[in-house]
């Protein structure tokens, strides 16, 4: 059994294999994709809905559509891909050890790895929402799952708590399947979705947005009997006198996803308390030399096209490491200005060449505002904009002359004109 690979590809979601098939065009053909699933393709295989692919490809997708593009272009240079294969640990020296039904558990060292294993739902259990624990509790990925995959109703009345964009797609996808959906609540001011999956999914079915609204109170015993929402103040604690009644017998989580970092951990890899994924260069190499990072398990993104984009820098760069090997970073930091949640790359090696394109969130939603990258006094880029909401990624690209100059830490800001 080969135990030595050139790359090794931790998921074969989008990123994953965008990664593996940047990787071999870039010249690296040893490689080796490790998805624990029965096939690759990741939470795309659920998402029947279309819209992906409208950036990259410029015509809309579904999202099995999107993942057979990719899972064509790996079979055709014959990247090898072992499924159900559930990675146990890596190491900061490129040792990954696996566990899966045909091999048993086995151990791989790579000269180069990439991490692709994307989020999870976070669940009720992180919201303190009292109530006891009937049936009908799910996260909206689960519900579609077993409505898209599987053929099951979770239920017929239904409340979402949660904007984003995988709750909006399943109160559409609820309501086409014959279920009511009496509201989606969100305990922000503003919508943590994408604009567009607002209008399509809850607009175009009089599905009402609850903002600055969150469950109180799950009812039921064995099963959900219903609901009681509350409007929250400033400091997100229900106002008393304002609640309201929902009888169902369904209730959906959107609220969040986080980075499945138990592996960049293990491998002492600093993670970023803003992206909650690894901190990475322009090329998406972690700090630990020779590991790369891309897609949602460094940063949450909205759009699977994105993804894509960031896989094939991730996937290219770990063809370069193999052939080049490890050379010297010289690193300046970015760090997070005026209205900025966070932004990535959060370092920029001054020895690799090329503009970079930065990719950030705001903390709040601003109109008629004007995006900055400084060094010290120095402006580096500098970008309008009409609308910016924390539900959507944001970018500015920093040129390359530009970057010459830069001596110094880098601060990107938002501000109001």
């Amino acid at each position: 059994m080969k135990t030595n690979y050139d790359i090794v590809v931790i998921g074969g979601g989008p990123a994953g294999l965008a990664a593996a098939i940047a990787a071999y065009d870039g010249g690296a053909k040893d490689i080796v994709i490790l998805e624990r699933e029965a096939q690759t393709g990741g939470i795309l295989n659920q998402c029947i809905h279309n819209g992906f692919g409208l950036t990259r490809f410029k015509e809309s997708l579904s999202g099995p559509e999107y993942a057979a593009r990719f899972q064509r272009e790996a079979e055709a240079r014959r990247i090898e891909t072992l499924t159900e294969t559930t990675v146990l640990s890596l190491t900061a020296d490129r040792q990954v050890t696996a566990i899966s039904p045909a091999r048993g558990v086995f151990t791989l060292q790579a000269k180069a790895v990439v991490l692709a294993m994307g989020c999870r739902e976070r669940s009720r259990g992180a919201l303190n929402i009292a109530g006891s624990r009937p049936a009908g509790i799910y996260s909206a990925g689960t519900a579609q799952k077993y409505v898209n995959i599987k053929g099951y109703m979770p239920g017929k009345e239904v409340v979402i708590l949660g904007s984003g964009d995988i709750g909006l797609i399943m109160a559409r996808r609820m309501t086409l399947e014959g279920a009511k959906v009496h509201a989606v609540c969100e305990i922000m001011p503003y919508s943590s979705g994408l604009r567009r999956n607002i209008v399509q999914c809850l607009d175009d079915f009089g599905i009402p947005l609850y903002l600055n609204h969150t469950i109180t109170k799950i009812e039921g015993k064995d099963r959900v009997t219903g609901v009681t929402v509350s409007e929250v103040d400033e400091n997100k604690r229900p106002t008393p006198g304002t609640e309201m009644h929902f009888d169902c017998d369904t209730v959906l989580f959107s609220v969040g996803l986080i980075p499945e970092n138990e592996l960049t951990k293990q491998a002492g890899i600093p993670l970023s308390p803003g992206t909650r994924g690894a901190v990475v260069d322009q090329t998406r190499q972690t700090m630990a030399e020779g590991i790369f990072a891309c897609g949602n398990v460094l940063q949450v993104h909205d759009l699977v096209d994105f993804v894509s984009e960031e896989a094939e820098i991730a996937g290219r760069a770990a063809a370069d490491y193999v052939s080049a090997g490890a050379k010297e970073r010289k690193t300046v930091d970015v760090v997070n200005g005026q209205n900025v949640s966070y932004a990535l790359p959060q370092k920029l090696d001054k020895n690799t060449a090329g503009s970079v394109k930065m990719f950030f969130r705001v903390r709040r939603a601003m109109r008629d505002c004007t995006v900055e990258v400084k060094c010290g006094d120095v402006l580096i880029a500098s970008r309008k904009r009409k609308v910016v909401t924390p539900g959507e990624m944001e970018s500015v690209l920093l040129t390359e002359d530009k970057l010459a100059a830069v001596d110094g830490t880098l601060t990107l800001s938002v501000k109001e004109n």
